[in-house]
């Protein structure tokens, strides 16, 4: 029993071992993370127009995905902590739109009366 069950932990760390980014990946991944946060900080130059929010949403949400997935390998874990993570992400940016409306609706200074 104890063979069985040393078998089985060993092969399901070759497996999971087999399925990690390599250093040149990382490297690949970072500079892609480089970029995006670049063209973040551009926003603050360009004027975008009514596109500004939706673009930085989109733009943190494939910051998130790539950091979640490989940096904290979410990519190679089970379905149930990828579909916690998406949820958690989905509700951050739900809350930040919700916030701007309100901003939006009720300008700092304006009151509510």
């Amino acid at each position: 029993m104890a063979d069985t069950a040393t078998e089985a932990t060993t092969d399901v760390a070759v497996t999971h071992d087999d399925h990690h980014p390599s250093a040149r990946e990382y490297v690949q991944i970072a500079g892609a993370l480089f970029g995006l946060t670049a063209m973040e900080f551009s926003t603050y130059f360009i004027e975008f127009g009514p596109l500004h929010i939706p673009l930085l949403l989109v733009l943190m949400g494939i910051k998130f995905m790539l950091v979640a997935g490989f940096f904290m390998h979410l990519k190679f874990d089970t379905r149930v902590f990828r579909q916690l993570m998406i949820t958690g992400l989905v509700g951050a940016m739900t809350l930040y739109l919700a916030a701007t409306l309100a901003l939006h609706e009720f300008p700092a200074g304006a009151g509510l009366g």
